[in-house]
């Protein structure tokens, strides 16, 4: 059994001896190395979130019910791809493109999906949808630029 009492010579907070550091940390590095869009991560889930919620906070989930049902399932996928950006930004980075597809959807919407929508109602979804393409192509042009060379 190992030596773990503090007054024994405790090294476990230094594990440079450890058989397998350096295979854990070119992992690390690798994991993290295409992670120059984790700033862009908390906005993307923010964005997601606010655009589930926005019928009510703009107050047209009575007036457009088809519209709000539509902001609510859009918001969630928003926020989904923001959480699998999060937990694995490796697999999730090529999703970026449906998060701009997303956006460009969430811009012409309110003509498809809504019922006569008012000046609030589009202004609300175009400036989701733009942020969202915005965020999106941030999200893809980071992923392209940090995918491995062949």
């Amino acid at each position: 059994m190992a030596n773990v009492h503090p007054t024994r010579g405790d090294t476990r907070g230094d594990i440079t001896s450890h058989p397998d550091a350096l295979e854990m940390r070119d992992r690390y590095a690798r994991m993290l190395g295409g992670r120059d869009v984790a700033l862009v991560d908390g906005p993307v889930f923010l964005l997601g979130l606010y655009c589930a919620v926005s019928p009510w906070v703009v107050h047209y989930a009575a007036s457009q019910p088809a519209l709000a049902t539509h902001n609510l399932i859009v918001g969630i996928a928003i926020g989904l791809l923001a959480l699998g950006f999060t937990r694995a930004p490796e697999r999730m980075y090529g999703l970026s493109w449906a998060m701009c597809a997303l956006g460009v959807w969430m811009i012409i919407s309110p003509w498809i999906v809504g019922a006569n929508p008012d000046a609030g109602v589009v202004w609300n979804n175009v400036i989701i949808g733009a942020l969202a393409l915005v965020l999106g192509l941030v999200c893809a042009g980071t992923a392209a630029k940090s995918a491995p060379k062949p």
